[in-house]
């Protein structure tokens, strides 16, 4: 044992030690995709007032009907309208998990379409079904999935729907398929 490791006391039992913290892998590998598949994403999100004022204010996106509750009234709504760019992100938030945890470049959002307002107090779960997928024709160790996702309020009513496709790493194969480490 060196001086340094016996400086150091190991962390008593039931503590986190990072000396010995291993990486968990997350995510999903290309090959674990299929066309058809669906995901159920997990329990949703509840979207208050705060967030959409903060979103909106951070966003820089002063639309009296996201901050303006007396405006929104006004124009024939209950109370302030989500700024549909929180409900979109919130939507994309909700998919990471099952789709894209595993990393890879976000290629973009296609078809969006914003069906119904989302008010504060609104509780947003989503769904994503597997519609396409092909190699990446400039970089072989992925591949291109595109996800049809729909959001949908507390009453089940469809809020928003859109395709995303992100670039996804293959699964590593032997190890004279890899690519060299730099150095």
């Amino acid at each position: 044992m060196t001086q340094r490791e016996s400086d150091t006391p190991a962390a008593p039992a039931g503590e986190f030690d990072p000396g010995t913290a291993r990486p968990i892998h997350k995510g999903h590998a290309f090959e674990d995709f299929e066309v058809g598949q669906v995901f159920a994403h997990h329990w949703g999100r509840t979207l208050n007032a705060g967030d959409n004022s903060l979103f909106s204010t951070v966003t820089m996106f002063f639309n009296p009907l996201y901050t303006n509750a007396e405006y929104a009234r006004a124009h024939g709504h209950p109370d302030v309208l989500v700024n549909p760019m929180l409900v979109l992100s919130t939507a994309v938030g909700l998919s990471v998990e099952d789709l894209s945890e595993g990393g890879g470049p976000f290629l973009g959002v296609d078809r969006l379409t914003f069906h119904r307002p989302v008010h504060p107090g609104d509780t947003l779960t989503a769904r994503s079904t597997v519609v396409a997928m092909r190699d990446s024709q400039s970089r072989p160790r992925f591949g291109i999935v595109t996800w049809h996702t729909e959001a949908h309020n507390q009453n089940g009513e469809r809020v928003l729907d859109y395709q995303r496709s992100n670039l996804v790493a293959k699964r590593a194969g032997p190890p004279e398929d890899r690519p060299a480490a730099r150095g």
